[in-house]
């Protein structure tokens, strides 16, 4: 059985660094990708956090593929509550129109920060109006393939049309998500390195196997270092937390005191 490797980058920002530190990095990581036969690399989303490096993952995608040649970018991905489905129409758009047939567009479920920053984010946007995820996701669908249509002020299209539309991936952990990926006919990932449930994740699978006949893509933490000491203690670092709020909602952090704030600015400012 052949497969392909892909990298996702968080930008991290380590505690002797700067985020400019942090995203040259990335771009030296991207490089180095390329250069190694890794398939795609992919730039996460996350708000308000001094250790995280990229709050907008298409400029940061525009930036890597000006310094590469032909390894597919893309965002893992574009935090779509916070947006309208129509905007990152345009923007994936407009860099598939930069680089085609080298984008790739995640969109995840999750908020990518505390609920101050999800709040600041969606000021003025009415998400009742916006509808349901499935729905933002299917309008974002529509957006996306439409062809090109003749000239008039009455079409409205996410311009500029590309001569190959971004490849498309919901990130998630579940069956409900396994299953709209499969009834947009869109590729799913299995987010592993949010929720390592081996049992939950061959539940999925078996899931997204059963409904679609795309690839299956799986996400994992991999740690590298020099040594193996090295390693370990790089490792001891990384922690995941889950929060379950009394309205059921569930978002993943990186620490106990991440966990913490989410559960009282969600009190504070209910999202």
């Amino acid at each position: 059985m052949s497969y392909r490797i892909s990298l996702l980058d968080k930008s991290p920002v380590a505690a002797t660094e700067t985020a400019s530190d942090a995203l040259q990095r990335t771009l030296y990581l991207a490089k180095q990708a390329e250069a190694w036969g890794y398939h795609r690399f992919w730039i996460a989303e996350h708000h308000n956090s001094p250790h995280l490096a990229s709050p907008s993952p298409e400029l940061v995608i525009a930036w890597i593929l000006g310094q590469t040649r032909h390894i597919r970018v893309g965002s893992g991905g574009v935090m779509l509550q916070h947006y309208s489905p129509y905007k990152v129409a345009e923007n994936f758009n407009l860099l598939a129109s930069l680089a085609p047939g080298r984008i790739d567009l995640g969109v995840g479920k999750a908020p990518g920060g505390l609920p101050l920053a999800t709040r600041a984010l969606q000021q003025g946007l009415h998400q009742q109006e916006k509808g349901s995820f499935a729905e933002q996701l299917a309008q974002l669908d529509n957006w996306l393939s439409l062809p090109a249509a003749d000239e008039g002020d009455d079409a409205l299209q996410a311009t500029p049309i590309p001569p190959h539309v971004a490849d498309r991936f919901l990130l998630g952990a579940s069956n409900e998500s396994a299953l709209l990926a499969a009834q947009l006919d869109w590729n799913f990932v299995f987010a592993a390195h949010l929720n390592g449930d081996k049992s939950l994740m061959r539940e999925v699978i078996t899931t997204w196997r059963d409904h679609s006949q795309r690839d299956t893509l799986v996400a994992v933490q991999v740690i590298v270092a020099a040594s193996e000491a090295e390693a370990t203690e790089l490792a001891a670092q990384v922690e995941i937390w889950g929060v379950e709020l009394e309205n059921g909602q569930r978002v993943t952090v990186a620490s106990e005191a991440q966990a913490q704030a989410f559960a009282r600015q969600a009190v504070a400012l209910p999202v």
